[in-house]
């Protein structure tokens, strides 16, 4: 299955049906009056948050969904059926903008969530409806009022606990094989991971979600390289962990890269607890392990963890790290309520 995270979607929602002009005609009854029923109502457009999907690829073929138009209103003072509504499917974590892709309608973080992105019209009144004492036969009836109509866009922010952010080739994939069940591509090239992978980490019998996004260079933010559209997917974790592979010349200065992109980027990123790890430290002899290890503890501020997901040293030492913010960040929000 292809991965889409966003998707533009043109909906409308259905007609009210018409009322009906009908007049009692039976045997023996001299003045049967007016008996023109309502029409019935349109259908509505819904968005709901399901479980099972985690992309929006659906909405690669099918961009157009129209409700149902509500039936006419008929004799015997009958009202028209409702038109049948459409459920837009979306995964948990999605967002729903206007077609200026800036105006949020609506962001659905939990499953079950359902929202009317498009009411339908009201059926028009029958005749039976402007029958008075002045007027005790009129001849019209109203028609259905019209549905509307909206292009919207739907943007899929993952939700996961702890994303994973760093350079390409900075072992991130490859971190998420080893404590996940994920299987990422991974291989010795850049860009690698074209797309988000989520992986559900056990340490100590507690489980979390993990994201991994795509490597970002320098000039992410002006569309260089992949661009930094898919930070969006780690703007709802609670915890970044921060990978600096052991191979660069020098991580302090590809720290401060991805550093300075996170920031450009916004989104509150920066303000998240950050966990930095000198990833792929195999790599390395005793003396070149120590130099690195303190040039990133000066770009950062705090002493980096030492891992190589390959060995499987440090790792232990890094899902913990990650757990504990995470408990910790759990314990403020309950708090803060």
């Amino acid at each position: 299955m292809k991965f889409l995270d966003q998707a533009k979607v043109y909906i409308r929602s259905g007609d009210g049906g018409a009322g009906a002009v009908s007049f009692r005609r039976e045997k023996f009854i001299e003045f049967g009056g007016p008996d023109g029923g309502d029409g019935g109502r349109g259908g509505d457009v819904w968005v709901e948050a399901v479980n099972g999907l985690n992309t929006l690829i659906d909405f690669r073929y099918q961009q157009h969904f129209k409700a149902a138009t509500g039936m006419h209103g008929m004799g015997r003072n009958r009202t028209g059926a409702g038109g049948a509504s459409v459920t837009l499917k979306v995964p948990v974590g999605t967002q729903v903008f206007e077609e200026d892709d800036e105006t949020l309608i609506v962001d659905l973080t939990k499953e079950g969530q359902r929202f009317r992105l498009a009411a339908g019209g009201n059926g028009g009144f029958g005749n039976t409806h402007f029958k008075s004492s002045t007027n005790q036969a009129p001849n019209w009836a109203n028609p259905g009022l019209e549905g509307e109509e909206k292009t919207i866009w739907l943007r899929l922010k993952l939700i996961a606990d702890a994303g994973l952010v760093g350079l390409p080739n900075a072992g991130k994939s490859t971190f998420l094989a080893t404590c996940t069940r994920a299987r990422p591509k991974i291989a010795n090239y850049p860009f690698t991971t074209l797309h988000p992978n989520l992986g559900v980490a056990t340490v100590d019998g507690r489980e979390f979600i993990l994201a991994d996004i795509p490597g970002l260079i320098e000039g992410a933010h002006e569309g260089t390289g992949l661009g930094d559209r898919f930070l969006g997917h780690v703007e709802r974790t609670r915890v970044l962990l921060h990978l600096v592979s052991a191979q660069e010349e020098n991580v302090g200065k590809a720290y401060k890269t991805v550093k300075n992109e996170l920031e450009a980027y916004g989104g509150g990123l920066t303000d998240k607890p950050e966990i930095v790890a000198l990833s792929q430290i195999d790599v390395l002899d005793e003396d070149e392990l120590k130099k690195k290890s303190k040039e990133l503890q000066k770009a950062c501020g705090q002493k980096p963890l030492l891992l190589s997901a390959i060995t499987n040293v440090g790792m232990l030492d890094a899902l913990r790290a990650l757990r504990d913010e995470i408990v910790r960040f759990g314990t403020e929000e309950r708090e803060g309520d």
